[in-house]
């Protein structure tokens, strides 16, 4: 199975950090954020990986290269401008292939073990939830009996960022700028999407405040 790491977002948010340097690449504990997630892909066995860039994403690849140093292969998919997370990975289809791979996003640090989703969903997605975030309250979509409802009686979490996708949930899409959320939503109704909710650590790296987070849980790990 192939896995893909979003990396083309700009992270204003993270300003002045990310004026000259990619979000992917900024240092926690020492280490640039996407580093994490590639050590752990290999740790899982993973061993082929696709990348998307966009904001200074030359820096990526060169500091990357073609992932050989880390034990992989990495293929980049380049665009010009970000096309959101559905479009994003609509262009990278070609890189990923027909079989199910697996998504992360590269903005958010997790101790997760990338081994267990090593499978294809039962249907067209299957997504790793979590407890809601301080900044996301609400939640996203409900877990129930291990299917994935947009709305629902049982307790909202959040969407992690990682899932596994059948490339068939783009069936018909066009080239272009789209979100993702519609696309799951509308297989999230047909029964076609599982979940699971993990419970250990993990943080949607968007603010200065959330990066002192995560230096916090690395100082505590050792």
């Amino acid at each position: 199975m192939k896995a893909m790491i979003l990396a083309a977002g700009k992270g204003e948010r993270l300003r002045p950090l990310t004026l000259h340097t990619p979000k992917p690449l900024v240092p926690v504990g020492g280490v640039p954020l996407i580093e994490y997630h590639i050590r752990a892909l290999v740790t899982a066995g993973f061993r082929e990986l696709v990348i998307n860039h966009a904001w200074l994403g030359a820096q990526i690849e060169a500091h990357l290269g073609d992932g050989s140093r880390f034990g992989v292969e990495i293929a980049y998919s380049a665009e010009g401008e970000p096309l959101e997370t559905g479009g994003g990975i609509h262009r990278a289809l070609p890189l990923l292939g027909e079989a199910p791979f697996l998504l992360v996003n590269g903005d958010i640090w997790t101790d997760y073990d990338f081994a267990g989703l090593r499978r294809s969903p039962a249907g067209l997605a299957h997504l790793v939830l979590v407890d809601n975030p301080a900044h996301h309250p609400e939640g996203d979509f409900c877990l129930q009996d291990g299917r994935v409802d947009a709305r629902g009686e049982q307790l909202g979490l959040t969407y992690s960022g990682i899932a596994v996708l059948d490339p068939a949930l783009f069936a018909g899409c066009q080239a272009g700028a789209f979100k993702l959320a519609p696309l799951l939503q509308a297989a999230m109704a047909a029964g076609q999407v599982s979940g699971e909710h993990f419970r250990g650590r993990w943080v949607d790296v968007g603010t200065h405040e959330r990066l002192a987070e995560v230096e916090r849980l690395l100082a505590e790990r050792g």
